[in-house]
């Protein structure tokens, strides 16, 4: 039953982090897409904004694929924690901790998640498992 528990944990966080990444770079599911991001990521002092609204929503995209597949989890997880970290820094730990003001609280989640997977480790259900690593 833990493997089915990992699997369920792996899905709903590393699909919703890719979502998060589908937002920056496609503009899928309300998001804006990389000007859009890039605009924002300029206004908040994060220049080149292009480049590095691209890389943000590539790393979430990707690693958040991986993480569900259970794919390289140790890598996707080490990613989702320095995207999160990242986030902290520049936006939300300004802020405080509730998520209603748009603070830390989902970040913190997806550390605890993504650390406590990669710690754990995947579960059977895994591409890791699969292919052994």
């Amino acid at each position: 039953m833990s493997a089915l528990g990992l699997l369920v944990i792996r899905l709903v966080i590393g699909l919703t982090f890719a979502a998060h990444g589908s937002q920056k770079l496609f503009g899928w599911f309300g998001g804006y897409g990389v000007d859009g991001t890039a605009g924002f990521f300029e206004s908040i002092g994060l220049k080149p904004g292009k480049p590095l609204a691209a890389l943000s929503g590539a790393g979430e995209f990707l690693s958040g694929l991986f993480f569900a597949a259970g794919f390289l989890t140790p890598l996707a997880a080490a990613a989702m924690v320095v995207i999160m970290m990242v986030a902290i820094k520049t936006v939300t730990g300004k802020i405080g901790y509730w998520i209603t003001a748009n603070g830390t609280e989902y970040n913190i989640a997806i550390i605890a998640v993504a650390v406590g997977v990669a710690l754990t480790g995947p579960g059977i259900y895994a591409l890791d498992k699969l292919i052994g690593l």
